[in-house]
């Protein structure tokens, strides 16, 4: 392990801000595998987000949370050994135009609140969840991915930058300042995906910046108040001025799909609350009664377990795929 001769670079799959992801192969394992490559700059060394990423990783044995197989470091690099996930959720909305099978979606959902679960019970905030950051693997497994934002959360409550999470998927307290934030952030994430999973467009598409974002989310959601959220005029990008004065909507009125789902509109309701105090935890969300019809099995399974170890459990046909069948 850890020699940079036992891999072999295939093609590239992505490029961000301080990494590039390659498809690769080990010469260990004969596998695929997928390759985080960090070039190192000899004044500054191994950016922090790295070996943060890589302790936070190692911590994190399960299922539904993808797996750091090796670290590889050379004088110019430090490259990140995965394992390798053929398509991310991003890709896999945009392959499935119009929104999810419902049972998948389901299925979905329940491995996203069973890996973040997970992390939450080890004090762990993944702070960046995008259907982008959400592997899926052949028969339908969903696997949390870049922890390059993630973060211990320390008790007592430190506070943190609000510079988090991609814009879309960005809770109302972090859009208006609060730096005082605990799981409930990545719940609304979850809620902005399972909305997304079932309509196949994002819930709030914010055009410009933080403004046009809020404002967004206050075109459902209703715009808050001393009343509504006791607190948020104190929060430091609050300016009544900015915003556009809105009524509460139900979430079947601007998404009419949502209403056709068995309690698919309450969960939501639960997690895509305006007030992070009134946000569920993954681990009340698994427990909702929208997931009532999956088999009582999955509840017990050991945390390195996959679903789809259950017989019952499989993915279904997307309503595309089942066309062209």
């Amino acid at each position: 392990y850890g020699k940079a001769e036992l891999y072999q670079k295939l093609e590239q799959l992505g490029k961000g801000s301080y990494a590039t992801v390659y498809k690769g192969f080990s010469l260990l394992t004969n596998s695929t595998v997928a390759l985080k490559e960090i070039k190192l700059e000899t004044e500054e060394g191994t950016p922090f987000t790295a070996i943060r990423e890589a302790s936070i990783l190692k911590g994190l044995k399960h299922a539904n949370i993808v797996t750091l197989h090796d670290i590889v470091h050379t004088k110019t690099s430090l490259t990140f050994v995965f394992e390798y996930l053929h398509i991310d959720l991003g890709q896999y909305l945009d392959k499935h135009k119009g929104g999810l099978n419902p049972y998948n979606t389901k299925l979905f959902l329940f491995q996203l609140l069973r890996g973040l679960s997970f992390c939450h019970e080890k004090q762990i905030l993944h702070r960046d969840l995008k259907p982008q950051n959400l592997l899926i693997g052949e028969r339908g497994e969903l696997k949390l991915a870049d922890f390059g934002l993630a973060r211990a959360k320390s008790i007592p409550s430190k506070t943190f930058s609000d510079e988090v999470v991609t814009l879309w998927y960005r809770p109302p307290d972090l859009l208006l300042g609060s730096t005082q934030y605990t799981t409930s952030l990545d719940m609304w994430g979850v809620g902005c995906i399972f909305v997304e999973m079932i309509t196949g467009a994002a819930v709030f598409p914010g055009l410009n910046d933080i403004h046009d974002q809020l404002n967004k989310i206050w075109m459902i959601l209703g715009t808050p108040n001393e009343l509504s959220w006791p607190g948020v005029s104190q929060l430091p990008h609050f300016h009544p001025q900015k915003m556009s004065q809105q009524h509460q909507k139900r979430w079947s009125q601007c998404f009419p799909k949502l209403g056709r789902i068995p309690y698919a509109e309450p969960l939501v309701v639960c997690m895509l609350q305006v007030m992070p105090q009134r946000r569920i935890s993954a681990l009340e969300a698994l427990r909702h009664a929208y997931f009532s019809d999956l088999p009582s099995a999955l509840f017990d399974l050991p945390d390195d377990v996959s679903i789809f170890t259950i017989p019952t459990i499989k993915r279904h046909p997307e309503s595309d795929e089942v066309l062209q069948i």
